[in-house]
């Protein structure tokens, strides 16, 4: 299958390369320096699970890009979806996928609602990568779990066909029976996590550590918990519980792309994170101490 990867950060950095390293079939879509610096020397990659790698990867731009894809992984923050909809909806058909790759909640149902045409599937990502510097990925540690799921069986079994692919080239990956529930999961994980370390500006050793940061997480995690419980989302285990093993498997080096964004003044996903997360549960009529405590240090960004 040819795969398309809109979005060459960490995160579609990370499933480029692994797919590219296993023999598949894999095209970028990055720009700017990044673009230029792996149309020059291939990407390099800095992986916990691969060692240092030079990744020679097909890239282009969205303008340029002329193939038609089997596979489409969206990997762009989410105030990047418009900014990808016209590509989106000039290589989209029935009989190929998108697979969102993306921080929040019903995404795969916001971009079947954008491209009504188009085969959407929904999908959620656990791993450690950012962009070091133009052409250079670093995925950190040993996590690289992926979940996707579809809407009906003919795309499970689809997705099947994909994950065969995923997992050869060396990610976990899991076709979900209930990814509603799946990417919730992962919403109430990167939220937390990105909200605390935010808030204290702190890695993630600093929330493995008994005290008031990690107080703060596991309360994020409980109020997350609380909406899950409204929407009717049924979950293995507590929210908390589940935050806390998986953040304590975490490199303690680790921050979410919303911190580091913060930090270096950029565009963030703090909407997604923090905000949007307020208002869905302020519309489900649940208190949100912990996370109303977190908006009041950002309230100039709502």
């Amino acid at each position: 299958m040819k795969y398309l990867v809109i979005g060459t950060g960490g995160v579609g950095g990370s499933i480029a390369s692994f797919l590219a390293l296993a023999g598949k079939d894999v095209t970028c879509i990055a720009r700017g320096a990044h673009l230029h610096a792996i149309q020059e020397d291939g990407l390099q990659l800095i992986s916990g699970l691969k060692g240092s790698q030079t990744v020679p990867l097909k890239v282009c731009t969205a303008e340029t890009y002329t193939d038609t894809p089997d596979v489409i992984f969206l990997c762009v923050k989410g105030y990047s979806i418009t900014a990808v909809q016209d590509l989106l909806a000039r290589i989209s058909h029935p009989e190929n996928i998108i697979i969102p790759i993306l921080n929040g909640f019903g995404i795969g149902a916001h971009i079947a609602e954008l491209l009504p045409t188009a085969r959407v599937a929904d999908g959620c990502i656990y791993i450690m990568a950012h962009i070091e510097k133009p052409g250079v990925i670093h995925q950190k540690g040993s996590i690289f779990r992926m979940v996707i799921g579809g809407n009906t069986e003919k795309d499970t079994i689809y997705l099947q066909q994909i994950a065969t692919d995923l997992s050869n080239a060396g990610i976990k990956i899991e076709v979900s029976e209930d990814i509603r529930r799946d990417t919730f999961l992962k919403w109430a994980f990167i939220s937390a996590m990105a909200c605390t370390g935010a808030y204290y500006d702190v890695s993630m050793g600093a929330v493995q550590q008994a005290g008031e940061i990690r107080d703060l997480f596991a309360g994020l995690s409980r109020e997350m918990q609380a909406i899950a419980q409204a929407l009717d989302i049924q979950t293995a285990q507590p929210i908390e519980e589940y935050n806390l093993m998986v953040i304590d498997k975490t490199h303690p080096e680790s921050t979410a792309s919303m911190q580091k964004d913060l930090r270096a003044g950029k565009q963030s996903e703090i909407d997604t994170l923090l905000f949007e997360v307020i208002r869905l549960g302020e519309s489900l009529s649940i208190a949100m101490p912990y996370y109303t405590r977190v908006a009041e240090k950002f309230s100039a960004l709502r």
